[in-house]
């Protein structure tokens, strides 16, 4: 098969799932994407200048059997610009977020426009993927709840018909080699996400001043991507814990991110809003235990090995009780009990989020789309 893919965004998670699947995928793929800057700019005029791009293709006899692109392309509009011979193609939208649930600091900030270009793209599409149940199912009872709010015409019927052809499809991450004997030390603490306060980085910090003060030895490493402006408590936490720190920043290379992961032993967040959790559970997969609050996605993360067994993986989700989950965790540490003798348990439990599975299964399912339409 032949696919196209549509990336405005093609940067950061966007990008490495395309990489990932395309890696281990048996298809031809034609991936036209866009820098990952601008991120507004990107949504408002990427619909005209990939129009124009798979003109000038199509015009040079290239042909395709499936469209795949993420929620960042106003898809409708792609469609009304296209040539004919991409407008029949069976569409797939991928919505690794949105912008009606996409956290802002007030309520005011938000754009309705970007939310309208959401819901007309998967109003579009053949079939609509979620990176999770958890992020379909906030979207789509957000959007029943927005579209009341209209003064009329509104498209009752809108959400239910996307919900009949919505799939949640997880992205993937890399497979990791089973650790090695780990080195001596104090417990390592991996915090890997945005530097933006819907990640909660206080409460995190907050946790580790408690541990401080109560004696508990520690090391940290603190990577994410990070933006001009950022929470305060960073550099604050920088210099307080600065004789503790690892690593702090954006790793340079893919290699100094996978090696954060391979250090860790605990991996923490702390998140407010998630759509999947990518990070995580790319700890997971490389060994650390993970300590996550009972939230987001991340129940639906670990669903696979039962709630009796990912009990211990979640702690109350305040200060107060991740610092006591962590000074037991560092005990356990210390005596060699952490994994109890069975330290591949993480890795087993989300080996179906690592692209040699996840891979043949897109691949598969776009071609039973193709099949059927």
């Amino acid at each position: 098969m032949r696919i196209l893919a549509l990336e405005p965004y093609h940067g950061g998670s966007h990008k490495a799932f395309l990489d990932g699947w395309i890696a281990h995928s048996q298809h031809a793929w034609t991936v036209l994407g866009l820098p990952a800057y601008k991120w507004k700019w990107r949504m408002r005029h990427a619909a005209i200048t990939f129009a124009e791009q798979v003109a000038e293709r199509v015009a040079a006899g290239e042909r395709w059997d499936a469209l795949f692109c993420s929620d960042m392309l106003n898809l409708a509009e792609f469609l009304g610009l296209a040539p004919t011979a991409v407008r029949s193609l069976p569409t797939v939208a991928y919505f690794h977020e949105n912008q009606l649930t996409y956290p802002v600091r007030q309520e005011s900030e938000r754009d309705w426009h970007f939310a309208f270009t959401n819901l007309t793209t998967a109003l579009a599409a053949t079939q609509v993927w979620f990176n999770s149940a958890f992020h379909r199912d906030a979207w789509l009872g957000a959007m029943a709840a927005f579209l009341p709010r209209m003064p009329d015409c509104q498209p009752t019927d809108a959400v239910d018909r996307i919900r009949r052809k919505a799939i949640v499809y997880p992205p993937g991450v890399a497979a990791f080699e089973p650790r090695g004997p780990r080195n001596p030390g104090p417990m390592r603490i991996l915090w890997a996400a945005r530097w933006e306060h819907d990640k909660d980085p206080d409460t995190f910090f907050a946790a580790l001043n408690i541990l401080r003060h109560c004696g508990v030895d520690f090391r940290i490493s603190v990577v994410g991507e990070q933006f001009r402006e950022q929470p305060p408590i960073f550099e604050q936490a920088r210099h307080e814990l600065s004789d503790r720190i690892d690593r702090w920043g954006f790793q340079p290379t893919r290699k100094a991110y996978e090696e954060a992961l391979g250090e860790a032993d605990i991996i923490i967040s702390t998140a407010r809003h998630e759509f999947f959790g990518i990070s995580v559970v790319e700890a997971i997969a490389a060994g650390a235990w993970p300590l996550l609050p009972r939230r987001l996605a991340y129940p639906e993360i670990l669903s696979a090995a039962g709630a009796s067994e990912t009990d211990r993986f979640f702690y109350a989700g305040d200060a107060d009780a991740l610092a006591d989950r962590l000074a037991e965790l560092a005990g356990r540490i210390e005596a060699g009990t952490l994994w109890d003798d069975d330290p591949t348990w993480g890795a087993r439990t989300v080996a179906r989020f690592t692209w040699p599975v996840l891979g043949p299964r897109l691949d598969g399912a776009i071609a039973e789309l193709c099949k059927r339409t």
